[in-house]
């Protein structure tokens, strides 16, 4: 008996990844996150599984149903929406797992982050701009550790992807001027990937005024930097012809396979 914490990812059901639609679909017994795992994918379970929604379930609980699955040698798939290692809550159901001697593995998924630059058609790494993306939260009922406020790791100007922080964006906002300025770039990405999915660009002056205009208050993440709207920047030294024979050999053939 193992229990799968499965990366979902983060809405289209076509995202989870072919290894974390395999376990679902061979697990007796799936434990979902709620509201924010979409229903096409439990479609995916075994006619026989017993399919739990955990939204209104605390923690206890939940390990209650592990325990049980455990003890009749059935195996768990515990879905998470995006990936589970980013804000997936599973450190304190892995804690639970070690204390009752409980196999686990976690199988990653696609992130909010990765679908959002995906729907903006950008990528967030690129030369001369910003090399760094910093993945981090508002501090809400869950406080920052110390050197983690949005002020510090704003003085890096890296490529901010900030989680959970959409009911704050005013204050988020008002944090970041000062180190990347009024007309930096900024897009809010709401429910990416879902039918109901919506893209809001602006700079940090605009922001605000433009998503509450849509009225969004949950769901959504806030990409700040250059990246989003570059001015320029230099190719990358990958597909620079003076440095093809560090990446790749100069004789191998462009052609690998031929189709009829």
């Amino acid at each position: 008996m193992t229990v799968y914490f499965i990366g979902a990812g983060p809405g289209d059901p076509e995202l989870i990844t072919v290894k974390g639609l395999r376990y679902l679909q061979n697990s007796p017994m799936i434990l979902y996150a709620g509201s924010l795992i979409p229903e096409a994918i439990l479609e995916s379970a075994g006619n026989d599984a017993t399919v739990i929604n955990t939204a209104s379930l605390h923690l206890e609980q939940i390990i209650d149903y592990i325990q049980t699955a455990h003890e009749q040698g059935q195996d768990v798939a515990r879905l998470h929406s995006g990936d589970p290692s980013l804000y997936g809550a599973i450190g304190e159901q892995i804690r639970h797992l070690i204390r009752l001697d409980i196999p686990y593995q976690i199988i990653p998924g696609v992130t909010a982050t990765s679908a959002s630059a995906a729907a903006l058609k950008c990528e967030l790494t690129l030369p001369d701009i910003s090399q760094t993306i910093i993945h981090t939260r508002y501090a809400g009922k869950t406080a920052m550790p110390d050197g983690e406020d949005l002020s510090s790791l704003a003085q890096h100007k890296a490529t901010l992807a900030i989680h959970l922080g959409i009911t704050r964006i005013h204050k988020i906002v008002a944090e970041l001027i000062p180190f990347y300025g009024e007309d930096c770039p900024v897009s809010v990405c709401y429910r990416t990937s879902w039918p109901d999915e919506k893209i809001i660009k602006g700079t940090l002056a605009t922001i605000t005024a433009l998503v509450r205009a849509e009225k969004i208050s949950r769901t959504a993440l806030i990409l700040v930097g250059e990246v989003l709207d570059p001015r320029s920047f230099s190719d990358s030294y990958l597909y620079d012809e003076e440095q093809a024979n560090i990446y790749r050999p100069r004789k191998q053939s462009t052609i690998t396979r031929r189709f009829s």
